[in-house]
């Protein structure tokens, strides 16, 4: 096993030909978990069917790929293709774990697995979000000598035209979204702000589709700074990339990982907008699947638990997909 500075953990069971089929677990998990673990007094515990504790859901998803890594070592197995089970860093802040382990094997991998769950949910597509700051810059001034331009004018202007583009209704059907939830400018009611900014997230099925609004989006602010002379200086905060890859669905992994869903018992919801880890192979052209589903429950909450049968059928997920298309 190796450890990156990310930092990764990962292990490699060798096969033959040079290439790769890469499974990844996610190790890091929401905000509040952290403080949950502190106040909880003591380790996660076992009750029966479950462990409990916050962190448990999460790691649900790593203790299965593990049960599945040392039940195919056991088995002495020798596959055609190397076996990497990756547990990777910082989903939650940027997919950074990712981002380096794919960039370590995309030139070799036939696929990547995202062990999200028992598979009762598989996705073959991710959505492409792009989150942005966008900040306004004018005059300031009291108000008794303020007048215009206002940076508020400018921020209004430009989100009422933003969230009016066509984009959404033109491509409803790859789910495209403009929101714009965060306005902030000003701290005392009689003086005019010289500085203010707004949030900004686009997503689509289509990366193309993201594109686009950005372009757009980089016009809109041209317009208004020309009306008003607020300029707009368009920072990106957070960048998932995605997108779907041609005949996906007829792929060996993804029909693969659906029959496995079906041999233990229960017919996956086959999605192509997936949104993890998956996102960043899928952004970069690799086919990826995520095998999502059952965990547990109360995730990110001080109850949270995690459910032993669910992470039985996440680690029988996980070998049969490595002997079926890791090649035994």
């Amino acid at each position: 096993m190796t450890l990156d500075s990310t930092p990764n953990a990962v292990g490699i069971i060798p096969g033959r030909s040079g290439k790769a089929l890469v499974f990844v677990s996610t190790l890091d998990d929401l905000g509040p978990v952290a403080e949950f673990q502190r106040k909880a007094g003591r380790p996660p515990y076992r009750d029966g069917g479950k462990v409990i504790g916050p962190g448990t859901n999460t790691s649900l998803t790593t203790a299965g790929m593990l049960v599945a890594a040392e039940a195919l070592v056991k088995s002495g197995i020798r596959p055609e293709h190397d076996l990497v089970f990756a547990a990777v860093a910082q989903e939650e802040t940027g997919l950074v774990g990712m981002k380096a382990l794919y960039q370590q094997w995309k030139p070799r991998a036939v696929g990547f697995v995202d062990v999200l769950g028992d598979g009762h949910g598989i996705s073959y597509g991710a959505i492409t979000i792009h989150w942005w700051k966008i900040i306004a810059q004018g005059p300031a001034g009291h108000s008794l000598q303020g007048g215009l331009p206002n940076v508020n004018q400018g921020i209004g202007r430009a989100v009422d035209r933003i969230l009016a583009l066509p984009q959404p209704a033109r491509y409803k059907d790859r789910r495209t979204v403009i929101n714009v939830s965060i306005l902030q400018s000003g701290e005392v009611y009689n003086h005019k702000p010289d500085r203010g900014w707004f949030s900004l997230d686009l997503r689509s099925m289509d990366a193309p589709v993201v594109a686009e609004m950005e372009k757009d989006v980089r016009t809109v602010l041209e317009q208004v700074t020309k009306e008003t002379t607020i300029t707009f200086d368009m920072q990106p905060f957070q960048l998932t990339p995605g997108g779907q890859i041609p005949g996906a669905t007829d792929s060996l992994l993804v029909s693969a990982a659906a029959a496995i869903s079906e041999h233990l018992g229960y017919k996956p919801n086959l999605s192509n907008t997936g949104s993890s880890n998956l996102n960043v192979p899928i952004g970069g052209g690799t086919l990826a699947v995520g095998v999502s589903g059952n965990r547990g429950g109360a995730r990110g909450e001080a109850g949270e638990w995690a459910d032993i049968p669910a992470l039985m059928n996440t680690a029988r997920h996980v070998v049969l997909l490595a002997a079926t298309v890791g090649g035994s």
